[in-house]
């Protein structure tokens, strides 16, 4: 089987998946992209000592998206409505549902163009960083298409239903720096500092506690649909939970420990 993603793993807990499928420029569809991207997630899930998840890709293109091979198919007459349906269900709309559940941060480092779903791909990470290249169009409609993956639900969470709505109805693509201005990436770096920048970040969080890192995302999660009383118990219920950790307990010592070599040097 040919790898498409490949999967490395640092000392300090930080994996790094690498799109890698020059033939197609990185497509999600029409391949086994998202089932091995759906694979490694779930090793990361088995794996307690991940702490960050990097998505980026070979070459100079992040994702060209839906396969158009594949497109060509799905035009045929033997091919249904409803089969078509079924094969979005149970083929691409596994990632969105997958990697928002994904309990590490993730981080996605575009190092080049991301069209159509691999838009919505980084879109669905918790950050994005942009080399000063990358490019992002939500372009469906330029293809007769609406997001299947999930990108209308994605991309006006991140950048306003105003402007989601212009990349969506143009189909046209933004640079990084508009991308920037417009909040959907977090910084816009040189192509050779991407990856480092990316593991630089990645390595800030990972040098804080996994229980509160993962406990904290959920949060952000569910404050996205929760009510304000909702949320605060389950921050009540999650921050008992923190409470006593091991990480907590050595934070506070050392801590304690600071303060009072302070007094007692003063």
């Amino acid at each position: 089987m040919t790898e498409l993603v490949h999967y490395e793993q640092s000392a300090d807990g930080v994996v790094t998946l690498t799109l890698d499928d020059p033939k197609t420029r990185n497509a999600l569809t029409g391949s086994l992209m998202v089932d091995q991207l759906l694979a490694a997630f779930t090793r990361i899930e088995r794996d307690s000592g991940v702490r960050v998840l990097i998505i980026t890709a070979a070459g100079k293109v992040f994702s060209s998206g839906g396969n158009i091979n594949d497109m060509q198919r799905q035009i045929g007459p033997e091919v249904g409505s409803a089969a078509l349906r079924q094969e979005y269900r149970h083929g691409i709309q596994r990632l969105p549902l997958a990697l928002h559940a994904l309990e590490v941060p993730t981080i996605a480092a575009v190092n080049g163009p991301a069209i159509g779903a691999g838009c919505d791909l980084a879109c669905m990470c918790d950050v994005r960083i942009a080399a000063e290249g990358a490019t992002f169009a939500e372009s469906f409609v330029k293809l007769g298409l609406v997001p299947g993956d999930g990108g209308a639900w994605f991309l006006p969470r991140l950048i306003g239903m105003a402007r989601a709505a212009e990349m969506s109805f143009t189909g046209d693509a933004i640079d990084a720096g508009t991308a920037l201005d417009w909040g959907l990436v977090s910084r816009v770096v040189p192509v050779a500092e991407l990856l480092p920048a990316a593991h630089a970040l990645a390595s800030r969080m990972a040098a804080n506690s996994p229980d509160a890192v993962r406990l904290t995302k959920r949060l952000l999660r569910e404050s996205q649909h929760a009510r304000l009383d909702v949320l605060l118990e389950l921050s009540a219920a999650y921050q008992a939970l923190a409470h006593k950790t091991q990480a907590h307990a050595e934070a506070v010592d050392n801590f304690v420990s600071r303060q009072a070599a302070r007094k007692s040097g003063s």
